[in-house]
């Protein structure tokens, strides 16, 4: 069939076949399908929706529209295990997941990206790191998470193209917001690499992609659903993202945190939720733990035992970075010019905060992109970040401390963080981390 029929098919509402998705993603890495048909496909797709089977078979063309990545010849003695988040600010999550899946025998291929609008990239965080190798070929690739047992790195362009295209397309044609493209974009390259399980961080509150709890969920449902249709074992859970994750938010700081995380330095409790949290489901998934419980004290135990910081120092050093990291990591870690500490103009407990406006401002302080050539300074970004809850004021805990190009930059973040976060003279009722599971 055309790929203008296929298109006035979906424009009248009508379902697509299997055949007809897969000719027609087929067709987009080789161009054979325009620019113009996947702009008006998507449009077709977010004003008339997809049923679930329609949802599968264009996440299972997307997936094969590439490399699709095999791990049996590695003759690995764990499962391939992997986890996704919407994103957020602060959300340093996989630093820490991969090398503790590593610590509890699992394999963890961690395909990440940049930062996308206000959230963070963990991608971004990775290259915080003097010579860590960030996009490395296949053969290293596979050598890491063979030998560190996780591999924190950018996917390759060869995997699930498809995707690829259509998301850059989506980004300028208003068909972002689809939750049938949205499934499809996150679960093709999952698909694509090879895993045992998934779980998935679905964030919602202030600082999320979906800000509102039932469309966060509404998208948790179709990841879940999907990726059972399409034979992948899954879990998603539900996190608030109301608040910067952790105390930290940038670059080289969210690494930073990580590492004090991975030594039991420094262990903020809502990110250690989060994070034990989904790693108990990939262990479970995985059979590496029989139930959550044990998952939680196998994941303790290697944390304290410094097994999990010993994975994440075995990767650093086999994709090229500092041999003793983990041991000196600040010695490392760009520094900012600048470090202001903001107090809030009257004392109180914070009970609310515009976590979306803190990742703009990072952006705008040069710790991302406005455009995609431009550089990152990843020096910059907030520590010490108070909470919701936290009792602030002018001569009591700061809001946060700025890490800034110039003191300039520095006094405009301060003026944000005033002006986003609300002090009030009640203590708030705190809210959990973790919301809910969602499963088929």
């Amino acid at each position: 069939m055309l790929p203008q029929e296929i298109i006035r098919k979906k424009r009248d509402g009508k379902k697509l076949s299997d055949q007809e998705i897969k000719q027609f993603i087929g067709g987009v890495p080789d161009q054979s399908v325009s620019e113009g048909q996947v702009a008006s496909f998507c449009m077709a797709t977010l004003l008339n929706g997809m049923e679930m089977d329609e949802r599968v078979a264009l996440t299972s063309a997307m997936a094969s529209s590439g490399t699709v990545l095999e791990w049996e010849s590695l003759d690995l003695p764990g499962p391939v295990l992997d986890k996704h988040s919407t994103g957020g600010i602060g959300d340093k999550v996989s630093l820490m997941l991969a090398p503790i899946i590593a610590a509890c025998g699992g394999f963890n291929p961690m395909l990440s990206g940049r930062g996308l609008g206000h959230t963070g990239g963990t991608l971004d965080k990775m290259d915080s790191i003097p010579g860590y190798v960030s996009q490395p070929d296949l053969e290293l690739f596979r050598k890491t998470v063979k030998e560190a047992g996780c591999a924190v790195i950018g996917a390759t362009k060869d995997l699930a193209p498809a995707d690829r295209i259509i998301y850059s397309i989506r980004d300028v044609t208003a068909t972002v917001e689809s939750i049938d493209l949205i499934t499809a974009s996150i679960l093709s390259k999952k698909l694509a690499a090879g895993l045992d399980a998934l779980v998935m961080d679905v964030k919602f509150g202030t600082g999320a992609f979906m800000q509102d709890y039932q469309d966060a969920k509404a998208l948790a449902e179709s990841i879940v659903s999907v990726a059972n249709g399409a034979g992948m074992p899954i879990v998603g859970l539900m996190t608030d993202m109301n608040q910067v994750l952790g105390t930290t938010a940038g670059n080289a700081v969210e690494v930073q945190e990580a590492v004090e995380f991975l030594r039991g330095d420094n262990i903020d409790p809502r990110l250690y939720e989060v994070t034990v949290s989904l790693c108990e489901e990939l262990l479970v998934m995985g059979k590496l733990a029989d139930s959550n419980d044990q998952a939680r004290q196998k994941i303790e135990t290697c944390l304290q035992n410094g097994q999990a910081a010993e994975q994440f120092q075995k990767m650093v050093t086999i994709l090229g970075g500092p041999k003793d990291f983990v041991d000196k990591s600040n010695t490392y870690l760009q520094g900012a010019n600048v470090k202001h500490e903001v107090f809030a103009s009257h004392e109180g407990y914070i009970s609310a905060m515009d976590a979306r406006a803190i990742g703009i401002g990072i952006v705008e302080m040069g710790g991302g992109r406005k455009k995609p050539s431009d550089t990152i300074d990843h020096s910059v970004g907030l520590t010490h970040c108070a909470q919701i809850g936290d009792k602030v004021g002018p001569k009591e805990k700061p809001l946060a401390v700025i890490h800034a190009k110039t003191k300039e930059d520095a006094m405009k973040m301060g003026q944000t963080l005033n002006d986003i976060v609300e002090v009030s003279g009640q203590k708030p009722e705190l809210s959990d981390a973790v919301t809910e599971r969602v499963a088929v």
